[in-house]
C-alpha cells in the first residue's frame, strides 16, 4: 500500500510535466496554408502588406516595357520646308523628298528614323505584334518554370534581368529588323513579369483579403503607364526613352528583390514543408501573432489528419514533391471547361484593352495627355471592382464590366472622328478603358481561384498566352483607323460577357492546393448546395 501510495504522486507529477497527446488535440493537427493564415498568422498583416507592395512594383516595370511602344513607334508631326510641299496634306505620302521634315528630328521615333510610313507602315504593327508574340511565349514558359524548378521569386528574378538587358540593347538597334528582334526578346521576358509578380504577391494572403489584394496589383501597372507618359515627355528620343524605361528593372533587382520572399505554397507543393513553415512563422511574428510549435503544414487534401505518428517539423522530414501540368488540367473535366472559358475571355479582353490603349494614336489629340488620362481612368475601375468584389462576387462583376466596355466601344464606332465628335470618341475610349481595366484586373484573381496551386501558374500562363494572342492581333486592327477598331472592340466585349455566364462563382471558396483537393472540395460544395 505504501509503494502504491508513494508512486501515485510521482505519476501525477510526471503527467503534469508531459501532457498526453490526444488525437483530438487541435495543436497536433495538420493545417493547410489558408487555415494557418486565418487561425494563427493573420490574413493580411504588416508582413503581407510589405511583401505585396514590394512584389507588385514589378507591374510598373511591365507597363514600362509594354507601353513604351506607344511613344517609341509613334508617327511624329511634320512640317513643310519649301513650295513643293503642301501643308494641308494629311500625310507625307506623295510629297517630294526634302520638301518636308519631321518635327523633333529623325531620332524622335522609329517611324521617323526608318521611314515607317506609307507602304512601310505595316512594320509598325508588325514590331508591336512581335512584342506581344514574345509575351505569349514567355508567359507559357515562365508560367511552367515558376510552378516547377525556378519558383515564383526565381522566375521573377530571371525575367527582370532579361528585361533590363534586352531593353538597353534595343536602344542600340542599328536597323529595323534588329529592333524587331530585340522587341520580340523583350516581350519574351516581359510576358512572365506580371504573371510571377501577381501569384507571388497574392499567395501569402488569406482568403478573405485575397480578392481585394489581387485587384489592387493593377494600380501599379496603371501608375507605371502614367509615369511613363512623363518619362516619354522628358526623353523625346526613342533611344534615350528605351534606356530610361529599362533602368527601373535594374533598380528593382538590386533594391527590391532581396527583400521579397518565395511563396510558402510553392515550397509546400515542392515537398519543402520546413521552408514553408519557416516563412509562416516569420509571417506570424511580423504580424504580432504566435504560431504554436505543434502545428504543421499540409496540403489541403491532407489537412486535418492527426500526426502523432509523424516526425515533427524541423527534423528533416521531407514530403514528396507534387507537380502538375496543363495535361492534368485538360484531363479533368472540371478544370478543362474552366481553362477553355478563361482562355477565350482573356483573349477577347486583351483585344479590347490593348486595342483601346494603342488606338490613342488615331484620336488626333495630345498623345502624352491621352495616355495619361487612360491610365488615370483605370484606377477608379480598380477601386470600384475591389469594393464590389466580395459583395457581388467575381462572376457578376466580370459580366458587368465586359458589357459596360463593349457598350461604349460600340457607341464610339458610330460617332465621327472630326470636330466635337472627336472628343466624344475619345470619351468613349476612356470609358471603354475604364470598364475593361476592371475586367482585366478581375480576371487575374478569378483565374487564380479557378485552379489549384499545383497547376495555378501553368493555367494562368495559358490564359496570359491567350491574352497575348489577342494583343498580337490588336495592332493590325488599330492601323485600320476610323470607327472600325471601336466596332471590333465592342463585339469582343459583348462576346466576353456572354462566355463569363458559364464560369462558376469562386467567392468565399478555398484556394485549393492539388487537383484531388479541388475535386473533393467542389463535390462537397455541390452536395451541400
Amino acid at each position: 500500500m505504501q509503494t502504491t501510495s508513494s508512486s501515485s504522486p510521482d505519476g501525477d507529477l510526471r503527467s503534469s510535466l508531459i501532457p498526453v497527446v490526444k488525437a483530438s488535440d487541435p495543436e497536433r493537427q495538420k493545417l493547410c496554408i489558408d487555415d494557418m493564415l486565418q487561425k494563427h498568422c493573420g490574413e493580411f498583416g504588416m508582413w503581407q502588406l510589405k511583401h505585396f507592395v514590394l512584389t507588385s512594383l514589378a507591374w510598373a516595370l511591365e507597363a514600362f516595357h509594354t507601353m513604351v511602344m506607344i511613344f517609341a513607334d509613334r508617327e511624329p508631326a511634320w512640317r513643310c520646308l519649301g513650295p513643293a510641299c503642301w501643308a494641308g496634306a494629311g500625310t507625307v505620302c506623295g510629297l517630294e523628298p526634302g520638301s518636308w521634315e519631321w518635327i523633333g528630328g529623325p531620332g524622335s521615333s522609329t517611324v521617323a528614323e526608318w521611314g515607317l510610313v506609307c507602304g512601310q507602315k505595316y512594320k509598325v504593327g508588325l514590331v508591336q505584334s512581335l512584342f506581344f508574340g514574345g509575351c505569349m511565349i514567355g508567359a507559357g514558359i515562365f508560367g511552367h518554370l515558376s510552378d516547377s524548378i525556378l519558383g515564383r521569386k526565381g522566375s521573377l528574378t530571371v525575367v527582370c534581368i532579361l528585361n533590363a538587358v534586352f531593353g538597353c540593347l534595343t536602344a542600340l538597334a542599328p536597323d529595323f529588323w534588329t529592333y524587331a528582334l530585340l522587341r520580340l526578346l523583350t516581350g519574351f521576358s516581359t510576358g512572365g513579369v506580371g504573371l510571377c509578380a501577381f501569384v507571388l504577391a497574392t499567395e501569402p494572403v488569406g482568403p478573405s483579403h485575397r480578392g481585394v489584394a489581387g485587384m489592387s496589383t493593377f494600380y501599379f501597372f496603371s501608375c507605371g503607364i502614367a509615369l511613363l507618359s512623363f518619362v516619354a515627355f522628358i526623353f523625346p528620343s526613342w533611344r534615350s526613352l528605351y534606356i530610361a524605361s529599362s533602368i527601373p528593372s535594374i533598380l528593382f533587382l538590386v533594391v527590391i528583390l532581396p527583400f521579397v520572399s518565395e511563396s510558402p505554397r510553392w515550397f509546400l507543393i515542392r515537398g519543402k514543408a520546413d521552408k514553408a513553415l519557416k516563412i509562416m512563422k516569420n509571417i506570424a511574428k511580423t504580424n504580432g501573432k504566435h504560431l504554436p510549435d505543434g502545428v504543421s503544414l499540409a496540403l489541403d487534401e491532407d489537412a486535418g489528419e492527426n500526426q502523432n505518428n509523424e516526425l515533427p517539423e524541423g527534423q528533416g522530414k521531407e514530403v514528396e514533391a507534387i507537380s502538375g501540368s496543363l495535361i492534368d488540367v485538360v484531363r479533368s473535366r472540371l478544370t478543362r471547361v474552366r481553362l477553355f472559358l478563361s482562355v477565350a475571355i482573356n483573349f477577347l479582353c486583351s483585344v479590347v484593352y490593348y486595342g483601346l490603349s494603342l488606338n490613342v494614336v488615331n484620336l488626333g489629340t495630345n498623345l502624352y495627355l491621352n495616355v495619361f488620362l487612360n491610365a488615370v481612368a483605370e484606377m477608379p475601375a480598380f477601386l470600384l471592382t475591389a469594393a464590389l468584389l466580395d459583395r457581388f462576387g467575381r462572376k457578376p462583376l466580370a459580366i458587368g464590366t465586359l458589357w459596360f466596355s463593349g457598350f461604349f466601344c460600340v457607341v464610339g464606332s458610330l460617332v465621327g472622328g472630326y470636330g466635337k465628335w472627336k472628343v466624344v470618341r475619345m470619351v468613349c475610349g476612356i470609358l471603354g478603358i475604364f470598364g475593361m481595366a476592371g475586367t482585366y484586373n478581375l480576371l487575374f484573381i478569378y483565374t487564380v481561384e479557378l485552379f489549384p496551386t499545383v497547376v495555378r501558374n501553368a493555367a494562368l500562363g495559358c490564359a496570359a498566352q491567350a491574352a497575348q494572342m489577342g494583343a498580337i492581333l490588336t495592332p493590325f486592327v488599330v492601323v485600320l483607323g476610323g470607327g472600325l477598331p471601336f466596332a471590333v472592340f465592342g463585339i469582343c466585349g459583348v462576346m466576353g460577357g456572354l462566355l463569363a455566364f458559364c464560369l462558376p462563382e469562386t467567392l468565399n471558396r478555398p484556394l485549393y492546393d492539388t487537383m484531388g483537393g479541388m475535386e473533393e472540395g467542389e463535390n462537397a460544395f455541390r452536395d451541400d448546395a
